[in-house]
C-alpha cells in the first residue's frame, strides 16, 4: 500500500527524465520550473549542486507559497506546500561540466570523458516553510574510449545538447559506459532512493 503524501510536492523542473523519476517511485507532484539565474559563489561540485538547487526550489517556493496558504473554496486549507529543486554536473580530473552550449563544447567534454572516469553530482533540496533539507549524491562513472566519429556521430543525434558532461546514461550514451559506482539514477539526474528516504525521515510521507 502506497504512503500517503502530507505535503503537496512540485518539482522546479523542466526536466523530462526527473518527472518520470518521480512518477516511477509512486509520489504524486505538479511541475513549475524554476526560471531563476544560476547564481553560485563556489566551484566546488558538491557544495555548487546544493547551492543551484536550493535557489531553484526557493524561487519556486515564494513563488507559490501566498497561494498555498490561502484557503480554498471549501474553507479549508492546502496541503503544505514542499518544493524540489535540483541540478546535476558532471565533474572530470576537477573540472565542471554542465550542458554543452554548441556542439564544439560537447565535442570538447565527450573527449575528456572518454576512456576514463569520472563523477557526476546531483543536489537535491526540500524546501519546506518549517524545514529545508539540502543534500548532494555523487556516483563514479567510467567510459570506454570513443573515436572521433563516435563523438560525431553521437552529438548528431541532439541527445547530448542538454545534459550535463553532454551525455544521457539512459539513452544512447549507454553505449560508451564501462561501468558506474554508486546509485544510476543520481545520473540520470535525480537520486530518487535518497529523496524518498528523507521524505520519509521528515514525515513528509
Amino acid at each position: 500500500m502506497q504512503k500517503e503524501q502530507n505535503v503537496r510536492l512540485v518539482l522546479a523542473s523542466a526536466s523530462p527524465r526527473r518527472r518520470e523519476l518521480l512518477s516511477q517511485i509512486g509520489l504524486e507532484f505538479s511541475v513549475m520550473p524554476s526560471t531563476k539565474e544560476e547564481n553560485a559563489k563556489t566551484t566546488e561540485a558538491g557544495a555548487l549542486v546544493q547551492e543551484l538547487s536550493r535557489q531553484k526550489a526557493v524561487d519556486i517556493w515564494k513563488q507559490l507559497s501566498e497561494e498555498t496558504q490561502a484557503p480554498n473554496l471549501n474553507g479549508k486549507r492546502q496541503p503544505e506546500l514542499l518544493v524540489i529543486g535540483a541540478d546535476t554536473v558532471v565533474c572530470c580530473e576537477g573540472k565542471i561540466l554542465g550542458k554543452p552550449h554548441d556542439r564544439e563544447a560537447a565535442v570538447e567534454m565527450l573527449t575528456a570523458l572518454q576512456g576514463r572516469s569520472h563523477e557526476v553530482y546531483t543536489g537535491v533540496t526540500l524546501y519546506h516553510q518549517r524545514e529545508t533539507v539540502t543534500f548532494f549524491e555523487c556516483t563514479q562513472v567510467e567510459f570506454y574510449p570513443m573515436t572521433e566519429v563516435e563523438i560525431s556521430e553521437y552529438i548528431d543525434s541532439k541527445e547530448p545538447m542538454d545534459k550535463a558532461g553532454a551525455y544521457g546514461i539512459q539513452g544512447l550514451g549507454a553505449r560508451f559506459v564501462k561501468g558506474i559506482r554508486g546509485d544510476y539514477n543520481n545520473v540520470v539526474g535525480l537520486p530518487v532512493g535518497r529523496l524518498y528516504q528523507e521524505l520519509k525521515s521528515h514525515g513528509w510521507m
